[in-house]
């Protein structure tokens, strides 16, 4: 069953065409690639899904309904997530803190109630969420420690347990290995696989040709804002087009 269904849709943005008439879905359980390389289209289309443009053509499905034209806060409420492909923290919080306004987030709560406890009951509810979120991230030492202090690995492991503590089903990944060394590569591809397999699909738009073939059973290919090519890894790096336009002939 597609949880995500992008039917031809188009974005234009006066004369420039972004997106033109693509079309692709995404089984639920599964993490799909969205690859191209710089202009393709990635970040244009991550962010009709999210709700931050609307396409000037086509519908966006989720769970079988249209999302299309709906605002962020409430496509976020449905369940689809977006990370950023900048680290989006608040740096001057604690790990904790942060995930606890992640957590209210979702239920609309206060800011000032999220992180300093003016609604208590309500808080002693989330803080043991916040605790089992940052235990599955792999973050539960670190939840005292400001956010400005952690290192990239471990700020975008958080910016993750963030959008997880608004309890998505289909989570949008932009860019998550970016700048990171082989180490962290390896330990958040592992935190990835371990985010599909409590139950949320993702969606992954990322450079890292090693990170995406590792982690994507299926992947789409965009270009100059059309779709390029889809197909398992294998496929993907057998076709001549997506060499030519993408991959420079690297496998």
């Amino acid at each position: 069953m597609a949880i995500l269904e992008i039917d031809n849709v188009s974005k234009q943005f006066g004369g420039l065409t972004a997106l033109d008439r693509v079309s692709f879905a995404v089984e639920a359980g599964e993490i799909r690639g969205l690859i191209g390389p710089n202009g393709a289209g990635k970040s244009t289309m991550f962010k009709n899904i999210a709700g931050f443009y609307t396409p000037t053509s086509g519908d966006i499905r989720y769970e079988g309904r249209s999302i299309t034209g709906l605002k962020p806060h409430s496509i976020a409420e449905l369940g689809v997530v977006r990370t950023f492909q900048e680290t989006t923290l608040f740096q001057e919080l604690t790990v904790f803190e942060n995930v606890l306004v992640g957590c209210h987030i979702r239920a609309r709560s206060n800011l000032f109630s999220a992180v300093f406890g003016t609604d208590r009951a309500r808080q002693r509810e989330v803080a043991n969420k916040a605790g089992e979120v940052l235990e599955f991230m792999g973050l539960g030492e670190r939840r005292d420690q400001l956010a400005a202090e952690l290192p990239l690995g471990s700020q975008r492991a958080l910016a993750i347990s963030i959008a997880l503590a608004s309890e998505p089903k289909l989570l949008l990944m932009d860019e998550p290995f970016a700048g990171m060394n082989p180490e962290e590569t390896n330990h958040m591809m592992e935190l990835t696989r371990r985010v599909r397999e409590s139950g949320v699909s993702i969606v992954l738009v990322e450079h890292d040709m090693k990170a995406v073939m590792g982690l994507c059973g299926y992947l789409t290919v965009l270009n100059f804002g059309q779709l390029l090519a889809e197909g398992t890894p294998e496929e993907i790096r057998a076709n001549d087009r997506v060499i030519e336009a993408y991959l420079g002939g690297a496998n």
